[in-house]
């Protein structure tokens, strides 16, 4: 019963797998310093990819903190005189969002207001948002929760401070629902429910408070040139085209006594990889490493092909095709390679998965991505590709072999 022509080449490959296994297991002495160079370098290629992933989204969080996620569209009207109604500008605002289904929006205003501490009144740096601005931003919590959005339903307003402020208070227990007095146009008594997660220490007291609450006790209209901004969280790919009809409709909806911006305002806006020297740089010295190892496994697979000369003589003379002899000599560094880079591969998932180093290189990013798939697979091409170079050149030694050489070996 004859085999289909597919079962039949399937059964050679496997069995020139088999083979060059069994080849390289006889000869491992000789080839392993060079498959040792192999393995590190196959660690070091694939620790690239995994750790680069790791370092970019702590820079990716880190600026999403700060500018927002891609793509954010920053919203702020302005008057050359100074007078904007604040109302207004947030009624026009509210409007765009739907009228183009922006499903995260917030506002972004930045003011001060007098807040009663143990040791006196102070200033306080504060930070009017809604609800969304928590995930648009990725502000990260020390303790408490981020606003709700039936936290604008409050009598007394919800406030999030930063961990200076929480510690000139004494350190309340947020159980309590510790409060204090905050003076604006009127006085009234906040709520803390959160104090944020700062990036870095900071040395003077700051809050976020939702934008309504922060409406009622400021006055309306910006002065000194703090004028209502706000911002919208969309997709990428419709930034450009969103920006100016969102420009054109609140303009209208304003009049021409108020100026509009639009602008895109997050990491992404100018594109580029910020880690792309690093990883052309320990890129090239792990090639250089692959570089090596390939020579030496070439120079002992040159010498392993002569002192095999009989055998591979014997094979011809038993009706061995020269393609048959190439593709199994070739395929002895292959897999020698390709095993050498599962190893390397093993070595940098040990590497890249260590929580000393995740933690070292994550700079508080919080969803850290698990070991990507195509660090395994680049190391594991990187091996192959070397072994089937590495491989060539005594692949074509062993096709000149004749039978009478193996006669006079």
């Amino acid at each position: 019963m004859s085999r289909h022509p597919r079962q039949s080449m399937a059964a050679a490959l496997v069995g020139s797998f088999s083979e060059a296994w069994a080849e390289v297991r006889i000869h491992r002495a000789r080839v392993l310093l060079s498959l040792i160079g192999v393995a590190v370098a196959v660690a070091a290629i694939s620790s690239v990819v995994g750790l680069g992933a790791i370092v970019q989204q702590s820079l990716q969080e880190s600026n999403e903190r700060s500018g927002g996620r891609s793509a954010m569209l920053m919203v702020n009207a302005y008057s050359q005189s100074g007078d904007v109604d604040a109302t207004a500008v947030r009624t026009a605002f509210d409007s765009v969002v739907d009228r183009y289904r922006i499903r995260y929006h917030s506002a972004s205003i930045n003011g001060g207001l007098q807040v009663q501490f143990p040791n006196g009144l102070q200033q306080v740096n504060t930070t009017a948002v809604d609800a969304d601005y928590g995930v648009m931003h990725r502000v990260a919590m020390q303790s408490g929760a981020w606003f709700a959005p039936t936290d604008e339903e409050r009598l007394a307003p919800a406030v999030i401070v930063n961990p200076y402020f929480w510690k000139q208070l004494g350190s309340p227990a947020l159980a309590t629902h510790p409060t204090v007095q905050v003076q604006g146009e009127d006085e009234v008594t906040a709520v803390i429910v959160g104090v944020s997660r700062d990036s870095y220490q900071s040395d003077f007291a700051s809050m976020y408070m939702l934008e309504p609450a922060f409406a009622a006790l400021s006055d309306p209209k910006a002065n000194d040139g703090n004028f209502p901004q706000f911002e919208a969280w969309v997709p990428p790919a419709v930034a450009s085209e969103l920006a100016p009809l969102i420009k054109r409709d609140m303009k209208a909806a304003l009049g021409s006594s108020l100026q509009v911006n639009v602008n895109r305002n997050d990491y992404a806006a100018h594109g580029g990889d910020p880690l792309l020297p690093i990883k052309l740089g320990v890129g090239g010295v792990a090639g250089l490493v692959l570089f090596l190892g390939a020579l030496g496994l070439v120079n002992i697979s040159l010498v392993t092909v002569r002192q095999r000369i009989r055998e591979i003589g014997i094979r011809r003379s038993f009706g061995a095709t020269a393609g048959r002899v190439f593709f199994a000599v070739m395929m002895e560094s292959v897999v020698a390679t390709l095993a050498a880079g599962v190893v390397g591969v093993g070595l940098s998932i040990v590497l890249v998965e260590n929580p000393w180093v995740q933690e070292k290189l994550a700079q508080g990013a919080t969803d850290l991505p698990p070991f990507p798939i195509e660090a395994a697979l680049i190391g594991l091409a990187a091996a192959v590709g070397v072994g089937a170079l590495a491989g060539i050149l005594p692949a074509l030694v062993a096709v000149r072999v004749k039978v009478i050489d193996a006669i006079r070996y």
